[in-house]
């Protein structure tokens, strides 16, 4: 599957949802949907676009950010957020990547609880849930989809930093740290 057409069938699962900030489970059930209507040769080649995206987006800069969102972030927490980061489309998805502080401009500052809000594990799941729909084994798809995909980078790309310093984070992204860095 190519950009284009991975884009499209997730444009198509955010039109069914009213805000995909607060809800990208919400774009990943509506994504299962989409999906289960394609041939699982295609699924599968969804789920390389995907996992693709996700070693494009394995990089220090996105993950300081993304532990500026959610006030802290491991492994497995930078997984999610990439998968929220595909909910928001790729416009956003684009943006963010030039320049994770753009990341500012689709966050709604007026949010009182913003604990596990950018968290896509669901989306990340898309692919194996449709495809087992449609062929009947999870298991199949993992296998297609590695046979597609080369191995995911061991460490993140870009300069390592500290993401629990405040003056660091404030310098590499000012616009979320005037939202999200406490004092």
């Amino acid at each position: 599957m190519d950009s284009d057409g991975f884009w499209g069938l997730v444009d198509a699962a955010r039109e069914q949802v009213d805000d995909t900030v607060a809800d990208p489970d919400g774009v990943a059930d509506a994504l299962v949907k989409e999906l289960s209507g394609l041939p699982a040769e295609e699924i599968a080649g969804f789920g390389v676009r995907l996992e693709l995206l996700m070693g494009q987006a394995y990089r220090w800069d996105l993950w300081g950010a993304a532990y500026l969102l959610n006030g802290g972030m491991g492994d497995d927490g930078f997984d999610h957020f990439r998968g929220w980061l595909i909910a928001q489309g790729r416009e956003t998805w684009e943006a963010a990547l030039a320049d994770p502080d753009s990341l500012a401009d689709v966050i709604d500052e007026d949010l009182d609880d913003t604990s596990d809000l950018f968290d896509g594990e669901a989306m990340l799941a898309v692919g194996a849930e449709a495809y087992s729909a449609v062929a009947g084994s999870e298991k199949a798809y993992w296998a297609a989809v590695d046979a597609g995909t080369p191995d995911s980078p061991d460490v993140p790309g870009g300069e390592e930093f500290d993401f629990d310093d405040k003056g660091e984070l404030a310098v590499r992204f000012p616009r979320l740290a005037a939202l999200y860095l406490e004092d």
